[in-house]
C-alpha cells in the first residue's frame, strides 16, 4: 500500500478535497473516496479517510458549542447510524470488486443531484426521531458499502433548518460518529492495516493544506460557481464509477 503511485494518488486525492471542504465546508470524504476508488477498492480508500475524517470532523464538531442540546436532537440518527453500520458489517461484503464500486458511483452521483437541484427538505419535529433513525440506519448500511456516508444524513440534517454555524457543527458530529463506526466496521472486515499508517497521515497533512488553500479560494470565487462545477465534476466520477461498476 505504500507504493509511490498509491502515496502520489492519496495525497492528489486528499489536497484536492481539502480544498473542496476549505471552499464550501464539505465533501472531504467524499471528493477522496471517489478519486481513490478509481484505483483501489472503496474499503481500502475508506481505510485511508478515516484519519484525516476523524480529525477533521472532531474539530468541526467541537468549534461550536452546547453539545448536549445537538446531542438530544440529533440521537436519533446517530443511533441509527450505528444501527445500521453495525448490519452493514455483519451482511455486506467488504468493498472488493465490481459491485463495490458500482454502488460508490451509485452513492457519488446521488450526492451530486442533490446538490445541483439544491434539494431542500422540511420535517414536522413530531417526525423527526422515526425519520432520523430510518435515516441513519440507511447512512450506516451505505458507507459500509461504499465508504461515503453523506446519503441520505446530510439531507437529513439539513431539513432540521438549523443555522448555518450550527448546521456545520451538526454535520461534523454526525460525520464524527460515521467515521468511528465505519472503522470498526473495517477492522472487522480486516481492512485497517499497519501499511496504511503513512498514506493514511499524508492523507491528513495534505488534506489540512487543501482545506487553507480553499478558505483563500473561497475570497476569491463565488461559492455559487464553485460549487457547480464541483457538483457537475462528482456527478461525472459517480457515473463513471457506477458504469465501471457494471462493466
Amino acid at each position: 500500500m505504500e507504493s509511490l503511485p498509491i502515496l502520489a494518488a492519496t495525497a492528489g486525492a486528499y489536497l484536492l478535497a481539502g480544498l473542496v471542504k476549505g471552499t464550501i465546508g464539505l465533501g472531504l470524504p467524499t471528493v477522496a473516496i471517489g478519486l481513490l476508488g478509481l484505483m483501489m477498492t472503496p474499503a481500502q480508500a475508506a481505510a485511508i479517510l478515516v484519519l484525516p475524517s476523524l480529525v477533521t470532523n472532531i474539530w468541526q464538531f467541537t468549534a461550536g458549542g452546547d453539545w448536549l442540546a445537538l446531542l438530544r436532537r440529533l440521537w436519533p440518527l446517530l443511533a441509527g447510524i450505528c444501527i445500521g453500520t453495525f448490519i452493514g458489517a455483519l451482511l455486506l461484503p467488504t468493498g472488493k470488486g465490481g459491485q463495490a464500486t458500482m454502488w460508490l458511483g451509485v452513492a457519488l452521483a446521488l450526492y451530486a443531484a442533490f446538490g445541483l437541484f439544491n434539494v431542500q427538505f422540511s420535517l414536522p419535529q413530531r417526525a423527526e426521531g422515526w425519520i432520523g433513525l430510518l435515516a441513519g440506519i440507511a447512512t450506516g448500511v451505505i458507507s459500509v458499502a461504499t465508504g461515503v456516508f453523506a446519503i441520505p444524513g446530510v439531507p437529513y440534517i439539513q431539513a432540521l433548518r438549523f443555522g448555518r454555524d450550527r448546521l456545520v457543527q451538526a454535520l461534523g458530529l454526525s460525520f464524527t460518529v460515521s467515521t468511528v463506526t465505519l472503522a470498526l466496521a473495517l477492522y472487522h472486515a480486516g481492512e485497517m492495516r499497519m501499511s496504511l499508517a503513512l498514506p493514511s497521515l499524508l492523507a491528513l497533512a495534505m488534506a489540512a493544506a487543501g482545506m487553507l488553500l480553499g478558505q483563500i479560494v473561497r475570497g476569491k470565487v463565488r461559492e455559487a460557481t464553485f460549487r457547480l462545477w464541483f457538483f457537475l465534476g462528482l456527478l461525472g466520477l459517480g457515473l463513471h464509477l457506477a458504469l465501471r461498476g457494471i462493466v
